[in-house]
Formats: structure tokens, C-alpha cells, sequence
């Protein structure tokens, strides 16, 4: 047998190999291997609950915020206390702020290039330097809605990166009225910036996808990245999309809801296998069972779980992603259409909570807590997908069990389904390259 390894995988928030296994003129086999050994489960043992929002922060320099923040709703749960209202929305501004930053970094920096720059073009010129050459102010709106995330972040959470403001039963302080009046001042043009680049971004992703399909002769759907799987995520109000608050909602491959759970329930619903080549388990439905019941978590998951949006500018742009794809979608390259939606979506929503006087208000901000015995689970949307933190404390407050499932976590089997079907779709040019 054979093995060929991509090793490093490059343009991807952390660290992995792809090794496809050749043998008798085909492909046997592809694994998809995490390599790093992560360990904040027992790290986090021992210690007091307040300290935990800042030691798994540091799990992802991208998704710090939405780390801190799942945390600290689980020690909410572990000592029996809710955040008052402007503790709650001081939380979800934070946590857009990371939205806004993150979607910006993920498809400007790292998607766009080859949607904008060509999927062909020299590997050299797939960057966003050349973006920046080319189209200036798709560059600029890039530049600047990161900025604007950072800096929510910063004027909520304290930091603008790794957060310490989350405390249990809310945040330390409230947002300074002279950060958020400035903010608020900036959050109509980021509203406006991040509509235009997501309509840019949109027309270049259907010129790739229509460009690919015409050149390879396939139906859309038919293409490499089209895998079906469940779909997970949160939702509000019904089934309208959310970030930060919810129940979380399941659905089949063709969009029919299979379950929906609180966040306490998830152990009810979710299951994990141990897989001897990837320091990742592989979660799965635990009603349908492995590997049958892989799912999906992320923007497009997001957008198959939800049936409308909360904000116009985000739910004019969700009918025309529902008008070209279906309601519930399982082709892979639609993932970065859907992101694109969801920074528009961010981005309203932080100018919603800004116009809000109680983030501002000392009285609003947190609750009284005492250490305790209890047991906890926060789950709040990542930029990447639904974030699991679980915790039990002992009477004291210090953590006694830590369970944690992460976006990637959730999606790495669905990530090896589709290396699986793009290896077998390109299995000539992969057993020549073999031999």
C-alpha cells in the first residue's frame, strides 16, 4: 500500500495532515489526522470555576471570545445564577464583536483569494495582499470590519484579544458610554460596508462555482464538496437564526428537523468515538449512530437549521441564498456564500445592541454568585459552529469534570466524508501520483 500525506495543511485555523492510503490501482482509504494534543479537559480540573472563562480562552487565538464566553454560561449553570440584562447583552455584543472579526478574517483572508484572485491562478498571487492590489476596497472593507470587531471586543470584554470581562453571573463592568457612543457611530457604515462586501463576494463565488461547473462539465451539486450529512446549530424564536442564545436544533439532510434540545440535553443527543489516528474524536447523532449520523455545525449549518434571519439587510440576503441553493443545502463551497451572510447579519445586530442604554449601566451588569456544587453546560455559536462547554464543580467551586466539544470538533468526520469523496472523484491522478 501506498500513503500519500499533504503535510502541512496551509490556509487553515490550525494543524493537520490529509493521508490517503493507494493500493491495487485505487483509493482504499482517506484520513483526515488533527495533531495536536489540546488537553484544557484536565487543565481546567482543580481549579476554580471564575478562573476557567480565562485559561480556555487560550484554546483558539481566533475563537477566544467564543471560548470565554461558552464558559462562563456553563459556571452560570454550575452555580445556579443569570447574568441581568445588561450583563446578558453586554455578553452577545462581545460575542458579535468576535462574529464580525472572525467571519471578516476567515473569508477575506483566508477564502477569498481564490474566489476573487481565481481558483487557477499562481498559489503566489492567492493572497490578500493581491486583493488589496486589485480591488482596493474590498481590501479596505476587509481591514476595516476586522477592526470594528476588535474593537468590540475590546470595549466589552476588556481585551480585545483573550477577554477577561465574562464573570459568572455576567460582566465586571458595563461598556463605557464614550466607547459605545463611538462605536455606534461607526456601526451604520460597517452595516453598509460589510452589505457591500458581501454582495462582491457573492458575485465571485457564483462566477467560481458557475466557472468550475461549465469547465468540468457536472452539475453544481453533483461536484466535489457535496456530501449529505445532518445539520446542527441553534435557533430562537422559533427557528430563526442565532448566535449567542437558543436551543439547538437538528436536521436531515434534506432540511426535515430530526431533534432539537436545550444546551443540558446535548449528552442526550451527541456522542463521541475515539479514533486511533487523530488526537479528535468524532461526534455523532447518538439515535442514528456512527458514521451515519455525522453532522454539520457552521454557517451553512446554520443557515439549514434556521428558516429566517433577525435582521433585513441579513434576510434579503438569506431569500437569495435559499432562491439559488434550496432551503437546506449540503454542497461545501456554499459554506463561504453563507458566511458572508452572516457577517451582514453580525454586523446589524451589533448596531442593534449599541443603541441599547443598559450595556452602559453599572446595576445592569452582573449578579451576585457564591461558589457551589453544580453542574453546567453553555453553548453559544463560534464562528466555526456550536460550541459545547460542560463543567461539574464540588462545594467549594473548583471543577471536578470538563467536557468540551469545539466547532472543528463536530465537523472534522464530515471534513473526512468530503476528502473521501474528492479522492475518489480524482483516484486516476491520485494513483498515478502514488506510484
Amino acid at each position: 500500500m501506498s500513503e500519500i500525506k499533504i503535510h502541512p495543511l496551509t490556509r487553515v485555523e490550525g494543524h493537520g495532515e490529509v493521508i490517503i492510503e493507494v493500493e491495487g490501482g485505487e483509493v482504499k482509504d482517506v484520513k483526515f489526522a488533527v495533531l495536536a494534543v489540546r488537553g484544557f479537559e484536565k487543565f481546567v480540573q482543580g481549579r476554580p470555576a471564575e478562573e476557567v472563562p480565562y485559561i480556555v480562552s487560550r484554546i483558539c487565538g481566533i475563537c477566544q471570545t467564543a471560548h470565554h464566553l461558552a464558559a462562563c454560561k456553563a459556571v452560570d449553570g454550575c452555580f445556579d445564577v443569570e447574568p441581568p440584562e445588561g450583563g446578558h447583552k453586554i455578553r452577545w455584543l462581545m460575542h458579535l464583536g468576535n462574529m464580525i472579526h472572525s467571519h471578516a478574517l476567515h473569508f477575506y483572508f483566508l477564502a477569498a483569494p481564490d474566489y476573487v484572485i481565481g481558483p487557477d491562478a499562481d498559489p503566489l498571487r492567492r493572497n490578500v495582499v493581491q486583493i488589496a492590489k486589485e480591488n482596493p476596497e474590498l481590501g479596505k472593507i476587509a481591514i476595516e470590519l476586522r477592526r470594528f470587531g476588535q474593537d468590540i471586543v475590546e470595549a466589552t470584554g476588556g481585551k480585545a484579544i483573550h477577554p477577561v470581562a465574562g464573570i459568572p453571573g455576567g460582566v465586571s463592568a458595563p461598556v463605557d458610554e464614550e466607547d459605545r457612543d463611538e462605536l455606534f457611530n461607526r456601526a451604520e457604515e460597517m452595516v453598509e460596508r460589510a452589505y457591500e462586501g458581501a454582495q462582491a463576494g457573492i458575485e465571485a463565488i457564483r462566477e467560481t462555482l458557475e466557472e468550475y461547473r461549465e469547465k468540468h462539465d457536472l452539475d453544481l451539486l453533483e461536484t466535489l464538496g457535496n456530501i449529505e450529512t445532518y445539520h446542527m446549530g441553534l435557533v430562537a424564536d422559533g427557528n430563526r437564526h442565532e448566535f449567542y442564545d437558543g436551543e439547538v436544533r437538528v436536521v436531515d439532510p434534506e432540511g426535515n428537523e430530526f431533534t432539537r434540545f436545550q444546551p443540558d440535553e446535548y449528552l442526550d443527543v451527541i456522542a463521541e468515538r475515539s479514533i486511533e489516528y487523530s488526537y479528535v474524536k468524532h461526534p455523532y447523532l447518538k439515535e442514528v449512530g456512527y458514521p451515519d449520523g455525522i453532522y454539520r455545525v457552521g454557517p451553512g449549518a446554520r443557515l439549514n437549521v434556521c428558516e429566517e434571519m433577525k435582521t433585513d439587510r441579513a434576510q434579503e440576503l438569506y431569500e437569495e441564498y435559499v432562491d439559488e441553493f434550496g432551503e437546506c443545502v449540503n454542497y461545501s463551497l456554499t459554506i463561504n456564500w453563507a458566511r458572508v451572510i452572516e457577517l451582514v447579519a453580525a454586523c446589524e445586530e451589533a448596531k442593534m445592541l449599541l443603541e441599547d442604554d443598559v450595556i452602559t449601566e453599572e446595576d445592569e451588569c452582573k449578579e451576585d454568585y457564591e461558589p457551589q456544587e453544580g453542574d453546567g453546560v453553555g453553548i453559544v455559536e463560534a464562528p466555526r459552529g456550536t460550541l459545547i462547554h460542560h463543567y461539574k464543580t464540588d462545594e467549594e467551586g473548583r471543577v471536578t469534570e470538563a467536557n468540551l466539544i469545539v466547532a472543528t470538533t463536530h465537523n472534522v468526520p464530515a471534513i473526512e466524508m468530503a476528502l473521501r469523496d474528492a479522492a475518489k472523484k480524482l483516484e486516476d491522478e491520485l494513483v498515478k501520483l502514488a506510484e
